[in-house]
């Protein structure tokens, strides 16, 4: 019996070490997974698992370490695995729906999960209904931009239009904001709302960059928000673009931000005292904020390329005043200025640093040229 066993566990690591099972089949996260599906015949994360255990009706999870595993069930792994799971269950997956990776929220994961084996949305051209005839429409939590207090308010999204519209009353007859889908990024933000299913939304308003925060109590409907508005920024690209491939227009959908964080930072004259803010950096727009959670930027800064003049350096200029809490400094150098800031440790001075430099050593496009006069001129 338990020459039995070890030859069914020693079976079980043969089939994680072909390429397809090497990796997690709902999630990509990297390294030999240590769990399994004997149910669906996949190999997952830990993470996942977790997941999965959530889902009995259609999953049953096992350790390839721990559990008992008898030779039928083997032979059903060796049958199935990854790529077949992935051939079946992911067979239509329209090209703007937003496949999550390890380094995602757990609401995004869940869903695709959910929506895979549970609803099985992509087995089946068409299945997947984000919108009826063109839009969708429905409540969403929304954090008041001077009071802090989440009120329900209408959202109603026209793929057709291209248009995202809220209303403050059900039977509001004019909506209070209307956004165009193409200046609208979405993201999933749980940790900074505080809400497993909270959703941030930005865009441009009179040249200024607008955040507006979001929550659904149901996780599958804040990923279907997420996804929709994907959509509708698809068709919208593929009529404004009609010779893009969809892989070019799928990299212009929703963006996660490149990073996030406290850092300290002192005014122009570089004199006055270091002030703490939270920052967030958006491709190259880089903007602070007195609280994670405000409507508005205190204030942005343009990143650009290191061919026009923009450098980063660890610590700050010598003769530095201002009187910094933190002790960790960056100095980012722009044709009109230098702008100064501190990091907590030397861990996050780093990882700021790291994305900086990452950004500004790649060539601007002719879109980012544009932005860049902008804030010039805003100058």
């Amino acid at each position: 019996m338990a020459g039995e066993e070890d030859r069914n566990l020693r079976d079980l690591r043969e089939l994680v070490k072909k390429h397809e099972n090497k990796t997690c089949a709902d999630c990509g996260a990297p390294a030999d997974p240590d769990w399994a599906s004997c149910s669906l015949g996949i190999f997952i994360c830990l993470s996942c698992s977790g997941i999965h255990r959530n889902i009995l009706s259609i999953s049953k999870v096992k350790s390839l370490k721990m559990d008992h595993w008898d030779e039928t069930q083997v032979q059903f792994m060796a049958q199935h695995g990854n790529a077949e799971a992935k051939a079946t269950y992911e067979a239509h997956v329209p090209v703007y729906y937003y496949q999550p990776t390890h380094l995602d929220c757990q609401v995004l994961r869940e869903q695709w999960i959910r929506a895979k084996y549970e609803r099985k949305e992509f087995k089946e051209p068409g299945k997947l209904m984000l919108f009826s005839n063109g839009t969708k429409e429905g409540n969403l939590w929304k954090r008041g931009r001077d009071n802090g207090q989440y009120l329900i308010r209408k959202f109603v999204l026209s793929e057709r239009d291209g248009t995202l519209k809220y209303y403050v009353k059900q039977d509001a007859k004019e909506p209070k904001v209307c956004i165009k889908v193409n200046a609208l990024n979405a993201t999933l933000q749980p940790e900074k709302i505080g809400n497993p299913n909270g959703l941030q939304l930005t865009y441009l308003k009179d040249n200024k960059t607008r955040h507006i925060f979001l929550y659904h109590d149901h996780g599958k409907e804040i990923v279907g928000w997420f996804n929709a508005i994907r959509a509708a920024q698809f068709h919208y690209l593929k009529v404004a673009f009609p010779m893009a491939s969809n892989d070019e227009i799928k990299c212009r959908l929703t963006r996660n931000f490149l990073r996030e964080g406290y850092m300290e930072k002192t005014g122009p004259r570089q004199t006055e005292g270091f002030k703490k803010r939270w920052f967030t950096l958006d491709h190259r727009r880089l903007m602070y904020f007195k609280d994670p959670l405000d409507a508005f930027a205190k204030g942005e800064v343009f990143l650009g390329s290191s061919d026009h003049g923009y450098d980063v350096k660890r610590g700050l200029p010598p003769g530095t005043q201002g009187n910094a809490t933190w002790h960790y400094g960056i100095t980012i150098v722009t044709p009109e200025r230098s702008y100064l800031f501190t990091c907590e440790n030397e861990s996050d001075q780093q990882g700021w640093i790291t994305t900086f430099r990452k950004i500004i050593s790649q060539s601007m496009t002719p879109q980012d040229c544009t932005v860049e006069a902008h804030f010039k001129h805003r100058s």
